[in-house]
């Protein structure tokens, strides 16, 4: 049990201790999250509070542009600071959870680096967050394995840089306490990975290297770069070891994203066009609007128009910075049972990567190891040799806060859009409540970020008189019920076993989509289930 532990003064752990839990948790990493909490917590509770009055704005009517009390750093002549080596070559990035087999087949995979995720495609509960900060541990030491099914997993000799994702400032870990306060989720797996491997990744030529998701503004940038400050000087390592990733995810940001760069210059790593969860925040941002509604999320690609500004507009951010722009993910993978349909998939993860490589990003995510090829094949057709093409200046590209702010399509939406929605919904809450965050459903690489596109758009098109079907009808509450019966029963015979889980997401993805208030994360009240 969590008491048999020597935790720092006022801390308190309310889960129990696995073997092994214990190499993780030790007193002196636990004092570094306990600092952290304290320095920093306020600052945290401040900038979310600060998004809930931005929110009340938005749904007043506000629409956002660029910042006017920032226009000097966005018109200043500076860059972010020399990337190190093992980062000046990113032109595919593997993702998934901290789950061991994962881990070494990610590494393993080719890929040039590899985001190892405590976030949206893994599952929070306490097992997964702690044996994932194990696994780390033993992968940053070349010492992780596995005997499964009769074979045997190990690290190759060249492996993947990595990447570390930890939660996004909303999230708590409610098994941790500082004087009665619950921590930060994302300052606890950030603590524990930067204590225990810090040096050693140091030591081994590639430093601490992290990805940052749901940033809102350059001052939740600002934080992050400060508790960066203060635990390097904690844990003995020189100041801009560590190297952090943005993920431009929400649409606030892309408004911000020099000034977030500006804000963590001598820690950057650049950006990433973070799109499933960018497309969930516009649509969680407007979803008062009367004139904002979009289509079926199939429609929603990386070519309509406020997709194609914001790509377009972090590319030309970064490069003009000196720093790494990274494409998004393609949630198209592998289909082994018809080759008809896995061509059509490989074809839109190929053409994918060939736009943003052609365009000028310096790489892009993949969700499999059977994708990698198939991505590198489209960066190194372009890129050839040269480890990036930050030298590609778009000075051409000249997007407007209208540019941004273009939604569009509106139309068509469907029935089978919203059964679909339903049903992508249901599937993956069912298998987060039961431990997995990152699912396969429909020979598409689901996780958290694409669970909320499903459920938000159900929630805005039954509220927005534009949320009409090609046929004419309404969306209504009442069809959304109707229609969840019905996707619950084929989810059932999909999964198969225990299906109370599904039944259980059933009930959640229905009042979350049709309550009169809308939840700002599913992963919220998911989170006290677990």
């Amino acid at each position: 049990m969590a008491h048999s532990l020597n935790l720092p003064q006022g801390m308190a752990i309310t889960a129990d201790m696995q073997p092994g839990f214990d190499a993780i948790l030790t007193r002196e990493a636990l004092e570094l999250v306990a600092q952290l909490h304290r320095q920093f917590e306020p600052r945290r509770q401040q900038l979310l509070a600060a998004r809930v009055e931005r929110t009340k704005r938005l749904d007043a009517g506000e629409r956002p542009d660029f910042l006017a009390d920032t226009k000097s750093i966005r018109e200043g002549d500076w860059t972010i600071a020399p990337l190190p080596r093992a980062l000046e070559c990113r032109r595919v990035e593997i993702t998934g959870p901290v789950e061991r087999k994962m881990i070494i087949n990610a590494l393993n995979s080719g890929a040039d680096a590899y985001m190892t995720d405590f976030e949206d495609s893994n599952a929070p509960n306490w097992h997964n967050q702690i044996t994932g900060q194990i696994n780390l541990k033993e992968a940053v030491r070349g010492t992780i394995s596995l005997e499964q099914n009769g074979k045997s997993y190990r690290l190759n000799d060249k492996v993947a840089t990595l990447i570390v994702r930890p939660r996004g400032w909303h999230l708590d870990e409610k098994h941790v306490t500082v004087d009665g306060q619950r921590v930060s989720g994302g300052i606890f797996d950030f603590a524990l990975f930067l204590f225990h491997n810090a040096r050693e990744q140091l030591a081994r030529g590639a430093g601490p290297f992290f990805y940052l998701p749901k940033l809102e503004s350059h001052l939740e940038a600002r934080l992050w770069n400060e508790i960066f400050v203060a635990a390097q000087e904690a844990v003995g390592v020189p100041r801009g070891s560590i190297r952090a990733t943005v993920l431009v995810e929400t649409i606030l940001a892309a408004f911000e994203m020099e000034e977030i760069l500006y804000e963590l210059r001598e820690h950057s790593a650049g950006l990433n066009a973070g799109r499933w969860d960018y497309i969930f925040s516009a649509i969680k941002k407007f979803k008062s609007d009367p004139d904002f509604c979009l289509a079926d999320r199939a429609k929603i690609t990386m070519t309509v128009p406020f997709m194609r500004a914001y790509a377009l507009e972090l590319l030309k951010t970064c490069h003009k910075r000196n720093a790494p722009a990274i494409g998004g993910m393609s949630a198209l993978i592998p289909i082994k049972n018809d080759p008809a349909a896995n061509e059509k998939a490989m074809g839109g993860v190929r053409s994918d990567k060939a736009r943003d490589a052609g365009d000028g990003y310096d790489g892009g995510w993949v969700a499999h190891p059977g994708l990698v090829p198939i991505a590198m094949e489209e960066f190194v057709k372009v890129l050839g040799d040269q480890p990036n093409q930050i030298g590609k200046q778009r000075t051409d590209v000249q997007v407007t806060a209208k540019d941004l702010l273009d939604f569009r399509p509106e139309a068509p939406i469907t029935e089978a859009g919203v059964r679909n929605n339903v049903n992508v919904g249901i599937h993956y809450l069912g298998s987060w409540l039961a431990g997995n965050g990152c699912v396969p459903i429909h020979n598409l690489m689901e996780d958290a970020a694409t669970a909320e596109i499903s459920r938000s758009q159900v929630w805005q098109w039954i509220r927005s008189p534009k949320g009409k079907l090609d046929d004419g009808r309404q969306v209504t509450a009442a069809m959304v019920r109707e229609i969840t019966i019905d996707e619950l029963e084929k989810v059932k015979l999909a999964v198969g076993g225990d299906t109370k889980p599904y039944e259980r997401a059933a009930k959640i993805f229905e009042q979350m989509s049709t309550s009169e208030n809308f939840t700002e994360f599913l992963t919220l009240p998911l989170y006290e289930e677990i």
